[in-house]
């Protein structure tokens, strides 16, 4: 099991259209992954999963990743959310 912190930079947060950037890039890659906010993990792999978690701007989040690809997994959906999706 692979875990990292980030720092959501965007200021709109995780809304539909950088979810899903997000779950596109987690389903690149074979590992289970999750995203947590506080104390609530869901799926990386699901829209409504991660939409219900309600990320905002300048809010914390883990990434964390478990299978043969882990690491990349993590490291990889770590530097799309440092990029702000480009927003």
């Amino acid at each position: 099991m692979y875990v990292k912190e980030v720092l959501v930079q965007n200021q709109v947060g995780l809304h539909a259209r950088p979810a899903t950037f997000f779950i596109q890039k987690a389903n690149e890659f074979r590992s289970s992954i999750w995203v947590e906010k506080e104390e609530r993990r869901v799926n990386a792999k699901s829209l409504l999963g991660v939409l219900s978690l309600g990320i905002v701007g300048g809010t914390t989040i883990k990434i964390i990743a478990d299978g043969s690809d882990e690491t990349d997994a993590v490291d990889s959906l770590v530097k799309l959310v440092q990029s702000g999706f480009a927003e």
